[in-house]
């Protein structure tokens, strides 16, 4: 009896340890499409050089759509889905995507390419999680290996976009809401460095001009802000986010905030605590801090609410569900 039990118990031990060894099947992994479509990122990388290299804004655009989607229901290309009879108001309709959010076409001429290579196998979120990679190398000459395995989600509420953290929002509210879907105040201060990039309608920081100019800004900078942006206009001008390197993502951002020409209330708002503080202090600093930092939190932000096979599906258009 003593010997049954002992190889029982034996065989337990054996059965979790290669539970614990053997990867589990519903999980993210680099180079998941090497056998099912083994040119998948290296068509992403050539076609996203295509675009960003001439226009280094769309670049821009591909970084913000990862962090738009990944959001608001996880990464799954929800973002992505147009207007249509049975969902006439997706996120792709809220204020913080329309119309600023850019790099759509970029994310259609892959998939046109990718379903005549390998119909049917790459998803559409993996498409923006490589894009985004590839952006951020063409824009700052680093790189990261961003694992895929996601599938497309069927569902797209443009209310739902009220999640995503706003320009306006001080440190406890840009906390919580990275809190709200797993990523630490690291991966907060990290990710706001791609504020270095891209650029911002005149809406979105225009009450820290007017009418007074707020205390927590250079006032030689909202000076010149305000001859970018009058008070009284029919139109939301567009400025750079960064005017130093207006097309590079580097650690100019993390200057400007100390330098307090950060265009938000929220870029004022990391260096109201001394853990965001000191952050900003070191990715401003120490040469390369901020290009691990930033792809190690875009590699984070990649595991938000992913799907798997079974929750959701491969798009044959990444505007539409199948």
């Amino acid at each position: 009896m003593e010997t049954k039990v002992s190889k029982l118990v034996s065989c337990l031990i054996f059965v979790m340890a290669i539970q614990v060894i053997l990867p589990v099947s519903d999980a993210l992994e680099i180079g998941y499409y090497k056998d099912t479509c083994p040119e998948a990122e290296s068509i992403v990388r050539k076609i996203v050089s295509s675009f960003v290299y001439p226009y280094p804004g769309l670049g821009a655009g591909l970084i913000r759509m990862f962090f738009h989607d990944c959001f608001v229901r996880g990464c799954d290309a929800s973002v992505l889905l147009d207007p249509s009879p049975s969902n006439p108001d997706p996120e792709k309709n809220a204020i913080p995507n329309n119309p600023s959010l850019r790099g759509f076409e970029v994310i259609d001429a892959v998939k046109d390419t990718l379903e005549n290579v390998c119909p049917g196998v790459v998803s559409c979120a993996d498409i923006i999680a490589f894009a985004a990679r590839d952006a951020t190398y063409i824009l700052g000459g680093f790189s990261y290996d961003i694992p895929s395995g996601r599938y497309d989600g069927k569902v797209s509420i443009k209310s739902e976009a009220n999640k995503l953290p706003a320009p306006f929002f001080n440190l406890d509210q840009l906390k919580a809401s990275f809190a709200a879907v797993g990523l630490s105040t690291d991966d907060l201060v990290a990710l706001s460095g791609a504020h270095s990039i891209g650029r911002s309608h005149c809406s979105s920081f225009k009450s820290r001009l007017y009418p007074n100019i707020d205390p927590t800004m250079d006032v030689n900078f909202a000076l010149f802000l305000r001859s970018q942006c009058p008070e009284d206009t029919s139109t939301d001008g567009v400025v750079p986010q960064d005017f130093v390197t207006p097309n590079n993502l580097d650690k100019q951002y993390y200057d400007n905030v100390k330098s307090l020409k950060g265009l938000f209330f929220s870029d004022w708002s990391l260096l109201t605590s001394p853990e965001t503080n000191s952050l900003v202090d070191s990715y401003s600093t120490v040469p390369g801090l901020f290009e691990a930092a930033f792809g190690k939190s875009m590699v984070n932000m990649g595991n938000i609410g992913v799907l798997y096979k079974g929750e959701g599906e491969i798009r044959k258009s990444c505007r539409c569900v199948n």
